[in-house]
């Protein structure tokens, strides 16, 4: 994988910071030292409300960081400790279910969405986390729950993010114009989002609306750095449902020079545009 090293060294900066920011916690969530036997000091963790918070958050941050290194095991180690100290931090178990999620354990993950919400019902991260795990389960209706749910949240900040996942959640389930809904919101609010983008125009290319299918991927494909082997790929698709041979014959040039190796580019040489 390019850049990997770069990666690597750049995760490790993170936890180094982490572990310096959990150290510097830490150490202010001691009380003054009691005066044990023989007049030496004990020191004794605080109990203050704040600082149990603190110290928990340290835990978490810690957690995230793993999980984001791919070390799931001691992600959740991290959380068991953070929990051990604040057993009602919505967010610890808002990330034990990502965590779960990623290592096949579809009920645990479930319990602990469940109990995140119990603690925070109008947390709006959850509600996006939990609706994108019940569309990984194919329990459709229910993230649609979920995702509405979040964007309803008043504070909640995430709104292009939720409904990008909620349309691409409505696409799998085979609700097309419900699809095309929530990505076009999603777009009219982050024109940019090539992710978005790219769903849509899928969308709108399974609806038949090919025009407008172009429209969206070309977008993305006008960028040399956010094409893809996928957005071109698309994009051939389209332009053979338009009948447009040149077109299509100069997407199969990018293809084929840009991405060589890819299974895009494979495909366009097969003709396999339909599978």
């Amino acid at each position: 994988m390019r850049r990997a090293e770069q990666d690597h060294l750049r995760w490790a900066a993170l936890v180094c910071l982490a572990v310096a920011l959990a150290t510097a916690a830490l150490s202010g969530c001691v009380s003054q030292p009691a005066t044990g036997p023989g007049g030496v000091a004990e020191a004794r963790p605080s109990t203050e409300p704040a600082d149990l918070e603190r110290r928990a958050r340290v835990r978490l941050e810690l957690a995230g960081l793993y999980f984001g290194r791919g070390q799931s095991s001691i992600a959740l180690d991290e959380l068991k400790q953070a929990l051990d100290i604040k057993p009602d931090l919505p967010e610890a178990f808002s990330l034990r279910g990502l965590i779960q999620a990623s290592m096949g354990e579809a009920g645990n993950a479930d319990e602990s969405f469940q109990r995140a919400l119990q603690l925070a019902p109008r947390d709006g991260n959850t509600m996006h986390n939990y609706g994108w795990f019940l569309c990984q389960q194919r329990r459709y209706p229910e993230a649609d729950v979920q995702f509405s749910n979040a964007v309803a949240q008043p504070q909640y900040q995430d709104t292009v993010r939720t409904l990008l996942a909620r349309g691409v959640c409505q696409a799998r389930a085979g609700r097309w114009a419900d699809a095309e809904r929530s990505l076009s919101r999603s777009y009219e609010l982050d024109p940019s989002n090539a992710a978005t983008a790219y769903n849509l125009s899928d969308v709108l290319l399974r609806q038949g609306e090919y025009e407008r299918a172009r429209f969206y991927v070309g977008r993305i494909n006008a960028i040399p750095e956010a094409t893809t082997a996928q957005s071109l790929w698309l994009a051939a698709r389209i332009e053979r449902k338009l009948g447009n041979g040149q077109a299509l014959q100069d997407i199969g040039r990018k293809l084929r020079d840009r991405f060589p190796t890819s299974s895009e580019a494979l495909q366009f040489e097969r003709g396999q545009f339909d599978e």
